[in-house]
């Protein structure tokens, strides 16, 4: 098969997926109410689910005790001697790319965030000093929630009731998250149909959708780790013999539509999510994430189902790599 009937398909797949779901690259909006209506897990499945498109519920997590409770200073006044992991980062990216100099001249890592132990009131004041040449997150994930956080899950919703009822099943993992406004998750893809809940401060979004993976440029790296940030001596540990295919683009940054043009091709949704919403990411979505100062959220990951979409994502990628 050439190179040019594998371009023209790709192409095929573009237009039909653009006339059929991505006619307006705008995430759909819907009201608290209507998704508190006795058949919204139908709806949600039927509407979103089975098309693998996001939505994004305002409102929906506003019944969330922690929405009027969860602040940092109250999480300074609560909990100040709390032990806590923080991902530590000179950049701000933290599982995202860097250049490290090695004796082959300068490479491009895909970089670990150097793991910290500190206490509350440290990784609170940390963020307060705008000063500092070092990026705090609290993003451990792995169910960080339940796992470390466990005092505050009388605030939360233990699961989200109609996306348990659509999918069938409970999330595999909560996850907390708090941090620096210079904090950047940069675009991956997960294997979890995810809910988003933002509950102090706003999220920026960019999704991709997964039928767009032929313009989203990936590349193998290899795998280093952040060590000594804290300490101003910030440098890249080489883990050994270890790589990863990582997403080559950063949609912030201008030169790389020049570097990666296929990336032109790729279809964009941006939204905010503002304190209160929750926001659907169907699972092999491409998302890359910003956020206000000191923003805190939770996220629901529900494992997802490796149906015939999933067969036919495999073989789109099997079809990009270079």
């Amino acid at each position: 098969m050439s190179s040019q009937v594998i371009k023209d398909a790709f192409n095929v797949l573009k237009e039909e997926t653009k006339a059929l779901l991505h006619v307006h690259p705008e995430v759909p909006v819907i009201s608290e109410k209507d998704a508190s209506s006795p058949n919204w897990p139908f709806r949600f499945y039927r509407d979103y689910v089975s098309k693998n498109c996001p939505v994004l519920i305002e409102g929906g997590c506003d019944h969330f005790p922690a929405l009027s409770k969860w602040t940092p200073q109250y999480f300074m006044d609560t909990f100040p001697d709390k032990e806590v992991t923080v991902a530590v980062t000179p950049n701000g990216y933290a599982d995202g790319l860097a250049p490290k100099i090695t004796e082959k001249g300068k490479v491009q890592y895909f970089v670990l965030p150097e793991e910290v132990q500190m206490t509350m009131k440290e990784f609170l004041t940390k963020l307060d000093d705008q000063n500092r040449q070092h990026i705090c997150y609290i993003q451990k994930q792995n169910s960080n929630l339940t796992e470390d956080f466990g005092e505050l899950m009388e605030d939360v919703d233990s699961e989200i009731p109609w996306a348990s009822e659509a999918f069938n099943k409970k999330p595999d993992a909560i996850n907390f998250w708090m941090g620096d406004a210079r904090a950047i998750t940069s675009m991956h893809k997960d294997p979890y149909e995810n809910i988003y809940c933002v509950l102090d401060g706003f999220k920026d979004f960019i999704l991709i959708p997964p039928t767009d993976l032929p313009y989203v440029p990936h590349r193998t790296y290899p795998v280093g780790t952040y060590k000594d940030v804290i300490s101003k001596t910030s440098n890249i540990e080489d883990k050994q013999t270890e790589k990863i295919e990582w997403v080559a683009v950063d949609p912030l940054k201008k030169q790389h539509y020049e570097k990666y043009p296929q990336f032109n091709n790729a279809t964009q949704y941006k939204i905010r999510v503002n304190s209160g919403d929750a926001l659907y990411i169907p699972s092999l979505w491409f998302h890359h994430v910003r956020q206000s100062h000191k923003c805190i959220a939770v996220n629901y990951w529900y494992d997802m189902e490796y149906d015939i979409k999933y067969c036919y994502y495999r073989m789109l990628k099997r079809l990009t790599q270079p």
